[in-house]
């Protein structure tokens, strides 16, 4: 039996942050919920670190990493729910939007808790100072809210994964180990290019933020 062609659509520097996010937002839900705030600050601003590589890599990475490759229209969106295309290589049209939701709650999230303090005033981030009291306790209520959205957004992924598992018989967490998927008509047949240089500019620059935030700015 002849072997289906692949083609690699997700490069590894997608890959890395994809689990890296999946293991830290689960050490960050651990560690608050143990009130170990030390380890959980550190998750925090790992976090942060993987946010804004994220976005770097979003203008500066492969091509199916990029915003201007996954970010469609509307119209776009309409068009592949109602069947009328097939997507990409990449995320299609749909998953595209949902990827920009979980990495805004999730800045979103991360800001809130960097200037978040607690009831009693004992633990804060490291932005604290620069609000009040009672906007911290704000900031600390936005956190918590925030953080149940991205539970939900989280139990759509996997909800959606298990739709294309399931219905449209696609592997969706392969790829995203191996980096390969299976070549469909329409998509582009070479495989994604990366430059590890301008990868590891990103790591260095995210790095360098969260370091400043960390220390207060």
């Amino acid at each position: 039996m002849t072997a289906k062609p692949t083609v690699r659509v997700w490069d590894l520097a997608v890959r890395l942050f994809h689990w890296a996010l999946v293991l830290l937002i689960a050490f960050s839900w651990w560690s608050g919920e143990n009130h170990d705030m030390e380890r959980h600050r550190l998750s925090g601003y790992a976090i942060l670190a993987l946010l804004v590589f994220r976005v770097f890599w979003g203008f500066a990475g492969s091509r199916t990493a990029r915003f201007a490759q996954f970010v469609r229209s509307p119209r776009a969106v309409k068009a592949y729910i109602g069947g009328m295309s097939q997507g990409s290589d990449g995320h299609n049209p749909l998953g595209g939007w949902s990827v920009l939701a979980m990495l805004g709650i999730l800045m979103a999230q991360v800001i809130a808790g960097l200037f978040a303090v607690d009831v009693d005033g004992f633990e804060s981030g490291p932005l604290a100072d620069w609000i009040s009291f009672d906007g911290g306790r704000l900031a600390s209520e936005i956190h918590e809210v925030l953080f149940k959205l991205t539970l939900a957004l989280i139990v759509i992924h996997i909800a959606a994964i298990g739709f294309y598992l399931i219905v449209k018989r696609q592997n969706l967490i392969r790829p995203m180990i191996t980096g390969k998927r299976t070549l469909m008509a329409g998509w582009a047949t070479e495989d994604v290019r990366w430059s590890p240089l301008v990868a590891l500019a990103g790591i260095v620059i995210s790095g360098l933020i969260a370091w400043a935030v960390s220390t207060g700015l």
